[in-house]
């Protein structure tokens, strides 16, 4: 049973952090490196001073604290989640699944937009849990918390925990591949899934000779990236917990690996607070210190890892009836492809996707709930009455 969850962090953790963040052994820097080399040495300065001497973390739980919080045990897991009932006279259901390095609350701004009833009195029950290993639920301490797993203690908090019999599931990055494995193995529970990235897996499995040039293009695209800005993801799939000894001691070091992140990823143009103000940002990388779930939020990486060689190496997974890798979801999909983000070709998503819904925003990057939640929330409105038509 759901309790209700209050966010507390005790004094004395943020007394440490302070010290900590007093105590910062800065690096040196090479001229005008900016942020070509990673986080900007003059902005994670400027942050970490603010972070350090003006920061109000009790202001910011205070703030946390407004949405209705709780915490449930679903197979021996305890996850945490916020349940935010709809106003309208029709509300319906909708899981919102993060991603990697934000948290839960990537989707705040945008739970008022979609629990308010638009002209027709249609809104949301809006769900936003934790993933396990990041915030407030607990952390796996075995191998095994892939995203299929995930997508089923998410399915359970819906139907077994909250009641609800079908739901719409969105999600990004991480939330992403929660939602795929979500719609491959819990169609039955659901009316649609919305997407704001297509899994990169699916383009890095497929061998190049059944790809079209535009295809090929993309997935070159993908491989550039991965050799420039792909590091965080080289360490995380492989190495996670030696990053976790410098990420889980080192305020600052949390903060550069994250910020880098949210500076390359977003619609900033090349400023971030073009995008998230210094609380914003403060906010979840102060979830994650207070937590210390650097670490348990990285593994998931070695998981996703795990599954793609697996995808790729081992012939026995095609042979597996019950493995639906690689297989294509029937469940309605709806895609909002922000600026900044790259996507496939709609063409190559339709391979694994039901495809009803394929909008390019004019603005946003990948965090576009923080971005521009009143976008996306027009965008998942705009798929959910395409899916009143269709039935």
């Amino acid at each position: 049973m759901a309790l209700p969850f209050i966010i507390t962090v005790d004094q004395p953790t943020l007394d440490d952090l302070q010290n900590r963040l007093a105590k910062t052994r800065w690096p040196d820097e090479i001229e005008n490196a900016d942020w070509k080399m990673g986080a900007s040495e003059a902005y994670l300065q400027e942050i970490c001073t603010y972070w350090q001497n003006e920061f109000d973390w009790k202001k910011q739980e205070a703030y946390l604290n407004s949405f209705p919080q709780f915490k449930t045990q679903i197979d021996g897991y305890g996850i945490h989640f916020i349940h935010q009932k709809g106003q309208g006279h029709r509300s319906i259901p909708l899981l919102l699944t993060h991603g990697w390095p934000d948290s839960f609350v990537r989707f705040l701004k945008l739970i008022p937009l979609l629990t308010k009833a638009d002209e027709n009195g249609v809104s949301f029950d809006v769900v936003v849990p934790s993933i396990p290993g990041h915030g407030f639920s607990d952390s796996p301490t075995q191998s095994g918390m892939n995203a299929k797993r995930i997508a089923s203690l998410f399915a359970d908090l819906m139907t077994e925990e909250l009641g609800y019999e079908k739901f719409i599931a969105h999600g990004g990055d991480v939330g992403s591949e929660v939602t795929e494995q979500l719609a491959l193995y819990h169609a039955d529970a659901l009316l649609g899934i919305h997407l704001t990235d297509i899994p990169y897996h699916h383009i890095m499995t497929t061998d190049d000779d059944k790809l079209t040039k535009a295809e090929k293009d993309y997935k070159q695209k993908i491989t550039q990236w991965q050799q420039t800005e792909g590091a965080y993801n080289a360490v995380q799939s492989t190495k996670p917990q030696t990053l976790a000894y410098g990420l889980n001691d080192s305020p600052v070091g949390l903060a550069a690996w994250q910020l880098e992140k949210f500076y390359a990823w977003s619609d900033c143009e090349g400023d971030l607070q073009n995008c998230f103000t210094k609380d914003e940002l403060l906010t979840n990388i102060t979830i994650y210190w207070v937590t210390q779930t650097a670490n348990s939020s990285a593994r998931r990486y070695n998981e996703a890892m795990k599954d793609m060689m697996q995808e790729m190496f081992n012939p026995l997974v095609k042979l597996n009836p019950f493995d639906k890798t690689g297989t294509k979801a029937d469940v309605p999909t709806g895609v909002a492809q922000f600026q900044i983000d790259l996507l496939p070709p709609k063409a190559f998503a339709e391979k694994f996707f039901n495809i009803r819904q394929w909008n390019k925003l004019p603005k946003g990057g990948h965090f576009a709930a923080m971005e521009q939640p009143d976008l996306l929330a027009e965008d998942i409105r705009a798929f959910v009455r395409k899916l009143d038509v269709d039935q």
